[in-house]
């Protein structure tokens, strides 16, 4: 063993110490390792910084912003409405998202697979009133295993396919993972469905927004039923059904400016009216798009659009001081003044009984006011109030929500069938989310988990200087000594089980890269087929659920579960010991020695 070998791994061993340890942060550990790693001279200085413009890393940021966009564009509230229930068990919510995941995976990359599937997942945890770490990382482990089945759904499948291709002449088939892939996949969704979320530390942060309703303010809106609305003609209790399953409460109807008295349960609906409701933000925005409703200045709202930069969803508390205390919104001309709209008040234990912008602000009332993006500090300040902690609230602009799934799909189908590199398709629709409003510019940076960022981006360079040193050389000739004398399938095992040691520390694509070739060597000396240890590599490479580095899936939860390091092994190793047990028995039946 080299110097530069015993270098490597004592620091990929001091760097795993510290992370399952967990007393400093991640990104720290990495980034550290890495400058040391470039003082020691065994990452070339050169290539010090290289896996931060590494595709890995590069996917990882385009998929938080996508999936910002398909938030703010309704795609997810869509989704959500059609396919999800929050009151369906957690066993049975993992079960259903897990198998929609893990047959979208099969079809379409497994990273855009998650992108789409991960913000619906921490909406339904929201609105169920759970932590998001419960269900997100088996939505990462079902897309994972999903895309072990076609030749597209994973990049170790496509390496190993081209390997194939350059040393025994011919390539594997679309297909030709299925039966292996499925019945891996299969027993590992039952297992991640049934068992394996129970293994999950349930922690004391990171909920990834999935907040209980009642710790934020209820506040009084309305929401107008514009022209041509589904929901003209029916009466206002036929849509408490909507309403509860969004965690809104309808108070009672508007009609030609004026609040009706009671709740008008009985009315009929016409264009024009205003439902009052009470509701948390993010349920007021989900209620309104899921009825494609309107705000109540739905025309100040337009023009806010319109002008391009932007809106912005700010929460303030209204002091003795302020302006606008004693007056209301429209009489301190806060639309026409300052651009921004009053969207409700919360005012805990009083009632109101105006119309809301019509309604006199208290001192002590909490206000939430649409303003154009980068104003809400002007505004707040205009006012005299006090803004609350930002909590990332939007208004979506439903609209647009075939317009962004379209593009999202296009990309993804024109990446899936190799028209364009799935980097450079994430991209082009994070612009073209950008050009067509579905995602402001400024806000653009905002949905990137930066930490994650970094520990990607300084693990990508040591790990290909192991591979530079000859460290996983080293491995491979270690396996084959070690298994010498013994029957095929157990050097095939051994095969698996390093290739899938080595997907946790490694990237995928590096592992399916090295491992290949030592699969088809260890063949060759056997003298049998070199198919199932080909087979083996590739469900190995993609299968690696000890840590957060070893897939880009893995990485991309790490920051809205609220995971540890420490956290993925405990689901993960008896998912991989599954795995290794389902799929040799597989292999050798439908991939004979």
């Amino acid at each position: 063993m080299t110097m530069d070998q015993i270098i490597l791994f004592s620091l990929f061993g001091a760097v795993f110490g510290l992370l399952i340890w967990g007393r400093f942060r991640y990104d720290l550990v990495a980034f550290s390792a890495l400058l040391l790693g470039v003082v020691l001279g065994v990452v070339p200085t050169s290539e010090a910084f290289s896996g931060f413009g590494h595709p890995a890393t590069l996917i990882v940021a385009l998929v938080l912003i996508v999936s910002a966009g398909l938030v703010r564009s309704g795609a997810v509230f869509l989704i959500t409405r059609t396919l999800v229930d929050s009151g369906r068990s957690l066993g049975g919510h993992i079960t259903l998202m897990g198998g929609i995941g893990g047959v979208l995976s099969a079809f379409m990359n497994n990273v855009a697979a998650l992108a789409l599937l991960m913000p619906v997942d921490i909406q339904t945890a929201r609105k169920a009133g759970r932590s998001v770490r419960l269900s997100l990382m088996p939505l990462s482990f079902c897309t994972i295993l999903g895309g072990m089945v076609t030749l597209i759904g994973t990049p170790p499948n496509i390496i190993i396919a081209a390997i194939r291709e350059e040393s025994l002449g011919e390539p594997f088939r679309m297909f030709d993972f299925a039966p292996v892939g499925g019945v891996t996949a299969l027993a590992g969704l039952l297992f991640v469905a049934l068992i394996g979320w129970r293994l999950i530390p349930k922690g004391e942060t990171g909920d990834g927004g999935a907040a209980m309703m009642g710790d934020v303010a209820a506040y009084i809106a309305e929401l107008v039923v514009p022209e041509g609305s589904k929901s003209i003609g029916q009466r206002v209790f036929e849509l408490d059904e909507v309403a509860e399953k969004n965690d809104v409460a309808i108070l009672g109807l508007v009609r030609d400016g004026k609040r009706r008295y009671g709740t008008q349960r009985n009315a009929v609906l016409r264009a024009d009216d205003a439902l009052v409701i009470e509701a948390a933000p993010e349920a007021l925005d989900e209620f309104r798009a899921a009825l494609s409703l309107s705000l109540a200045d739905n025309a100040a709202e337009e023009r806010l659009r319109a002008e391009g930069a932007g809106v912005s969803v700010i929460e303030v508390v209204v002091p003795e001081t302020a302006r606008i205390v004693g007056k209301t919104a429209q009489a301190v001309g806060l639309a026409w003044r300052r651009r921004t709209v009053l969207l409700g008040i919360s005012r805990q234990g009083r009632r109101i009984t105006k119309r809301v912008r019509k309604t006199p602000v208290r001192s002590g009332d909490i206000l939430l006011l649409l303003t154009p993006e980068g104003e809400g500090a002007d505004v707040t300040d205009w006012l005299g109030a006090l803004p609350l902690a930002d909590r990332g609230l939007a208004v979506t602009d439903q609209t647009k929500v075939w317009l962004a799934m379209g593009i999202f799909g296009a990309a993804v189908l024109a990446a899936s069938v190799g028209l364009l590199y799935l980097p450079v398709a994430l991209g082009i629709v994070v612009v073209a989310y950008v050009l067509t409003r579905i995602l402001p510019l400024a806000e653009l940076y905002d949905h990137v988990e930066w930490p994650v960022v970094v520990l990607l981006g300084s693990m990508i360079p040591l790990g290909a200087a192991l591979e530079v040193s000859g460290g996983t050389d080293l491995i491979a000739n270690a396996i084959v000594g070690l298994t010498e004398g013994w029957p095929a399938w157990a050097v095939l095992t051994v095969l698996m089980v390093v290739t899938m040691t080595l997907s946790d520390v490694l990237n995928n694509t590096a592992t399916a890269i090295v491992a290949a070739p030592v699969g088809i060597g260890m063949a060759e000396t056997l003298g049998v087929n070199p198919d199932p240890f080909l087979m083996a590599v590739a469900v190995a490479a993609s299968c690696a659920f000890l840590t957060p580095i070893g897939h880009k899936n893995n990485t991309l939860i790490l920051g809205p579960g609220g995971y540890s390091f420490g956290d993925y092994w405990r689901m993960g190793l008896p998912l991989e010991i599954l795995v290794v047990a389902v799929s040799i028995p597989s292999i050798l039946v439908f991939w004979p020695l």
